[in-house]
């Protein structure tokens, strides 16, 4: 094919994924823009297969339907709830293909000699080392992080104090590595070390981070899964390729950086694996909670809400655990039919995944204009009569407020405990990830309705409609 018509493709494509990324930006617009932007991919990958001639007609028809019947079966099979950890399979998925094209360009190089000299040799090794490394950690990271989120592995922070030195240390040995080979003081020996210190790096990158703060981690990777896509289309000369890597790339890490500050955590912290330190002293559960924890029934709830005018539902993880949200939709609708106004108030960092609340409230079919910001609610909580948290613990406890010894303080919350009644429901007060005690489980204003959160927002809806 003429070299115009491809990059006249290459464009339209590129133009199709910043259109879909811009109808990613609004609820309403979502599901257009995927579509736009998976038309972009699909465009690009045929234009791509013919012009390079790699492969047949029926080889690209075969191709374009299995992967077709394979992303139908992810969508249909897997649950919402699952959702974080089949963003963290397909992450390390994208680092693993930018390695091997990364590995097939380097000993296709090795075993045939390259026609290319001085400068472009040099910027033709540095692209396939600098995808051998970021396409590597994000393989071997993202592993981690599905390991956690599945709970294969454990979802507390594992490592010690001065893992970030190792870090640091394991990233010079990788850039030194990969300088060498790039000016070819190195062979394939070198090849392997790099491939291996990378798989090293992105184990103790991610190891050391805890389920609390595993949205970050998951947005970095799907960061670094671009930029190791971007380097890769370098080594091919595919201009398409680089673009889509670059707004994979550039987009995640602005969502990285939204999600730290609405965690008050650094940036720098979290590249090198290390998260918020507490100041060493134990913080006693018992002596939060003793004596001062109110049970409650759905029954008594229920009369909190019957004269409500304004309720503000908190979700958390521990509804998608619970798949509550069905349930918690089916409250809502009754609390409306009754005149009561009904809002969804989403934390930033609320479940494991960014959006994570957003995407499941809107399986439950739950109306987008319901679900506020963070910032759209905090000014609002003070004319609430009552906030029902479910399973929303360490983004509402208030010892990211008063507690300065807290891991957690800065950390901007939903401040719940300012609603004129407050319910959380909840199995027991055990602690959330951050493996915190909640002292807004001990407020005056809040009662505990103990129980699995399905089950207790039915009670508590059947309640409703008993005193109805």
């Amino acid at each position: 094919m003429n070299s115009m018509v491809i990059n006249l493709f290459y464009l339209l494509s590129a133009l199709l994924f910043v259109v879909g990324i811009k109808g990613l930006t609004r609820p309403k617009t979502a599901t257009r823009g995927n579509r736009l932007a998976a038309l972009g991919m699909l465009l690009a990958i045929v234009v791509t297969l013919l012009d390079k001639q790699v492969i047949r007609y029926e080889l690209v028809a075969a191709g374009l339907l299995l992967g077709a019947v394979i992303g139908g079966v992810l969508a249909v099979k897997v649950q919402m709830t699952s959702m974080p950890q089949m963003v963290a399979i397909l992450n390390g998925l994208g680092g693993g293909a930018s390695l091997g094209v990364a590995a097939a360009s380097y000993f296709s190089l090795l075993a045939q000699g390259s026609e290319l000299s001085g400068s472009a040799m040099l910027v033709a090794n540095a692209s396939m080392m600098l995808t051998v490394l970021i396409g590597t950690l994000t393989f071997s990271g993202s592993a981690v992080a599905f390991g956690k989120l599945q709970e294969i592995l454990p979802g507390q922070p594992m490592g010690f104090s001065g893992i970030k030195y190792i870090n640091l240390m394991l990233l010079v040995v990788a850039v030194a590595t990969g300088w060498m080979l790039t000016t070819g003081q190195l062979g394939s020996g070198g090849f392997v070390l790099l491939v291996a210190v990378a798989l090293v790096l992105g184990v103790t990158l991610v190891m050391p981070i805890g389920g609390a703060d595993m949205p970050v981690v998951i947005a970095l990777l799907n960061s670094y899964s671009g930029i190791a896509a971007a380097a890769a289309g370098f080594i091919m000369g595919n201009n398409v390729l680089i673009v889509s890597g670059a707004l994979v790339g550039a987009s995640g890490i602005i969502l990285t950086r939204i999600m730290c500050v609405a965690m008050n955590r650094s940036l720098a912290n979290v590249l090198f694996g290390k998260m918020a330190e507490a100041d060493g002293n134990t913080i006693d559960a018992d002596e939060v909670y003793a004596g001062k924890v109110t049970s409650s029934t759905p029954d008594e709830v229920s009369m909190l809400l019957e004269d409500a005018g304004r309720v503000v539902i908190v979700p958390g993880f521990g509804m998608a655990m619970a798949q509550a949200q069905h349930a918690v939709r089916e409250l809502a609708d009754t609390l409306q039919s009754r005149g009561t106004v009904v809002e969804f108030a989403i934390h930033p960092v609320a479940g494991r995944m960014p959006g994570h609340m957003n995407v499941l409230l809107a399986e439950a079919e739950v109306e987008y204009d319901a679900m506020k910001t963070m910032e759209q609610s905090n000014p609002n909580f003070s004319k609430t009569d009552v906030a029902i948290v479910i399973g929303a613990n360490d983004v509402t406890n208030p010892m990211a407020r008063e507690d300065k010894g807290s891991p957690i303080y800065g950390m901007p919350i939903l401040d719940v405990d300012q609603a004129r009644n407050v319910v959380i429901v909840k199995r027991s007060l055990s602690p959330g990830f951050a493996g915190l005690p909640n002292p807004l489980f001990a407020r005056d204003n809040a009662v505990m309705l103990f129980g699995d959160g399905k089950q207790a927002i039915m009670d508590l809806t059947a309640a409703l409609h008993e005193a109805a």
